[in-house]
């Protein structure tokens, strides 16, 4: 709760301790303390309620094993602090003290006001190319958000975590704003919040969806990039961290961070967890350029990682900076940080941004880094759902595969091939299948097991699915940067005609591309992550990189949801209930293709003539059908949580990305076996017609373009 605490009067720093760092009430008083390694002192700034006004400048009395701390006694929850930081301004020694700027303490738990962009910001004096090695001495303090004071106290109640297991986890990507802005039965007052994002309407469609966790895009308190600001844009993503504990306070319509804790317990009730996407990897400071709010002037030389000649920075995520991972304080704080929002804010897992800048020591990729060890040996962290983005700018940073067991990772092999599959291409049956089985190539060794895949088509980053089959290129003009930004290997499809059309023939086509792919997402073995929107036939006009797009070409429009997508979200859901109820689809353990007691193998690669799957067959370049048969009663290493045999249905699978209808012979059984047809992608339901059944030794007319799944019933 903010309680706009003002500071006691004629206050007095006391010793206090050098940890924990940050600000720290303990019902009589406030411990302050904060790591820098190379200031000379440090001054604790306090302000009046509004912010605006610096009423006490107050001198850190100690400084213990690098933490620099004092007490101040009778001060309270809702007090705003910063701190300025003296010590040399030396940039090319790594040096960029300025005790002229207030500075964002690292470990704030909340931020009061907005950053107010002026040229005061910077530690320098803008002038040159080399204007970072002039002294700006202006203060910045009306402008800098100001630190908060927090209260940890919440009532919790018989709150549990949902703990779904990794295998039966199916992921929602989703942003704050944009689910919420638009919907007309979300409070005004909510909307873009998270208090929107748990409103009856909002948990009612996630329920009724069925996923069962929710990841939400970057929730850490950013800023907006200055040269966004001058062209009336924003970064709406929030990939541009200030602070690692803080709540961006446009998501909290509160203004207190215990909205972010009703969040997570309102969404735990519903059964669905909460995954944060976290950015450790670099600040928003930017380059030797950037302004000094934070990390770079309270110990540049530490937080950063810096080149040889030491003015600049290393940057393998693409913004200017990357955090010094390898500095013991600056771990610490990212660790700090992840158990902060593990245990205080009670979410169940992280996903990393560029998570392969944190793997490096010194500048390698190591799966053995000093990061990785820290968290798989937490046992707070150990136990979170770990999702890596598996790649960054650096030299060889894809490493998808690469990460340790006890991580998940964004499978961008899987997006691609499956829309390079269901696009025509030709050469893609064999990486087709592997990806529908689990993608064990690229995960299947150290003890890894599916769930380690994260499949996913479509994100925040890239088109959304509607337009992933409307547009053959990016349409990014909107950005400001002439098209130039985005991916240009999106392996989209317009299906004949560039954007909006009237054709029938198009939109019909476009509308049975949708359900193929979203039928093989959510059928393959992995955990799938679905956009949010897709559900919805979302699009974004072509931009696939709408990073800066804070409006209605973000939103979801709840409103102008149409028939066709209100059929296509019944299709969604059926499909994910379909996915939860039977545990063929998402076994914990990778398919062997092993043979069963009952003769069948756990899962039989079946050609459109009734074979199985030669390697000759997989290497036909023009082939574009396949089939495969999950056997729901297969062997013994299949089993549920009690130890009991995990037996199911089983099913089979015909897909067919050719443009024409093939006759695909249904292969032999050792048992008899009759087929009924549940999915059938040709169909505008997505449904197959009721009673179409068929059985061994029969052609199957698999239309052009589709997939049809049948369940086994037992023969008469």
């Amino acid at each position: 709760m903010n309680l706009d605490h003002a500071p006691p009067p004629n206050p007095i720093l006391l010793p206090g301790k050098p940890y924990p760092m940050g600000a720290t009430w303990d019902g009589a008083g406030v411990n302050f303390s904060l790591f820098s390694a190379h200031a000379t002192a440090v001054d604790l700034c306090l302000f009046d309620p509004t912010g605006m006004r610096e009423v006490a400048r107050l001198k850190m009395p100690e400084y213990t094993d690098q933490a620099w701390h004092g007490y101040l006694p009778e001060a309270r929850p809702g007090l705003l602090y910063g701190y300025r930081v003296h010590g040399p301004y030396e940039p090319k020694n790594g040096h960029r003290f300025n005790r002229h700027k207030l500075l964002i303490d690292p470990y704030a738990r909340s931020l009061r006001g907005p950053l107010r962009w002026s040229d005061v910001h910077y530690g320098y004096r803008a002038s040159s190319t080399r204007d970072d090695l002039s002294f700006d001495r202006r203060d910045n303090a009306r402008g800098v958000p100001k630190s908060e004071v927090v209260e940890s106290a919440f009532s919790w109640g018989d709150h549990r975590r949902p703990n779904t297991p990794w295998p039966e986890t199916i992921i929602l990507e989703a942003h704050v704003k944009g689910m919420t802005q638009k919907h007309p039965e979300v409070d005004p007052r909510f909307r873009g919040t998270l208090s929107g994002l748990v409103a009856p309407r909002m948990l009612d469609h996630l329920c009724k969806l069925g996923i069962t966790a929710i990841e939400l895009l970057p929730i850490h308190a950013f800023i907006n990039d200055r040269h966004l600001i001058q062209q009336g844009k924003t970064n709406y993503w929030g990939y541009n961290s200030l602070s690692l504990f803080a709540p961006d306070p446009r998501y909290l319509a509160t203004g207190s961070i215990d909205e972010m804790k009703t969040a997570v317990r309102r969404l735990h009730e519903a059964g669905i967890e909460v995954i944060l996407d976290v950015v450790y990897n670099h600040t928003a400071e930017g380059n030797h350029l950037g302004p000094t709010l934070s990390f770079r002037g309270i110990d540049n030389a530490s937080y950063y990682r810096l080149k040889e000649d030491r003015r600049l920075y290393v940057d393998y995520t693409g913004t200017g900076n990357t955090l010094n991972i390898d500095h013991p304080r600056v771990l610490q704080l990212v660790m700090d940080s992840l158990r902060y929002w593990a245990s205080e804010m009670r979410v169940d897992g992280f996903r990393f941004d560029l998570a392969t800048t944190l793997a490096r020591e010194k500048d390698p990729f190591d799966p053995g880094s000093a990061f990785l060890d820290a968290v798989r040996q937490d046992p707070v962290l150990n136990q979170m759902k770990l999702i890596a983005e598996p790649w960054d700018l650096g030299p060889d940073g894809y490493r998808v595969g690469g990460f340790p067991p006890g991580w998940a990772e964004w499978n961008a092999p899987y997006r691609d091939v499956v829309r390079r599959f269901w696009k025509g291409d030709e050469n893609m049956l064999a990486e087709m299948g592997s990806r529908l089985a689990g993608s064990s190539d690229i995960f299947g060794y150290n003890g890894r097991r599916p769930w380690a895949s994260i499949n996913f088509v479509t994100a925040h980053d890239g088109f959304t699915l509607q337009d992933l089959v409307s547009y053959d290129t990016k349409h990014n003009e909107d950005n400001g940067e002439g098209n130039r930004d985005g991916h240009d290997a999106n392996f989209s499809w317009n299906c004949g005609v560039e954007g909006p059309t009237d054709d029938p023939k198009i939109l019909a086509l476009r509308r049975r591309q949708k359900r193929n792919i979203m039928a093989a997402l959510l059928l393959s073995l992995g955990v799938p992550m679905l956009l949010a929107g897709d559900e919805l036939g979302r699009t974004q006009q072509g931009n696939n990189n709408a990073y800066c797009q804070d409006n209605e070409l973000s939103w979801i429009d709840w409103q102008g949801v149409d028939e066709d997508g209100l059929r296509f979200q019944s299709f969604v859901e059926f499909l994910i209930r379909l996915r939860r109820d039977h545990h063929v689809f998402s076994r914990p353990q990778f398919l062997r293709g092993a043979e069963q007691s009952d003769g069948l193998k756990d899962i039989t690669w079946v050609t459109p003539d009734g074979r199985e799957y030669t390697p000759e067959d997989w290497n036909k370049p023009y082939a574009r059908c396949l089939g495969y048969l999950l056997n729901g009663r297969a062997g013994s290493y299949y089993r549920g949580p009690t130890g009991h045999r995990d037996f199911d249905k089983s099913f089979l699978v015909l897909v067919n990305a050719h443009h024409e209808e093939i006759a695909f012979q249904v292969p032999p059984t050792p048992r008899p076996m009759r087929w009924e047809a549940l999915v059938d992608t040709a169909f505008e339901t997505g449904f197959a017609e009721p009673g179409t059944e068929i059985e061994a030794g029969r052609a199957f007319p698999l239309k052009a373009r589709s997939l049809v799944l049948f369940i086994h019933r037992e023969a008469n």
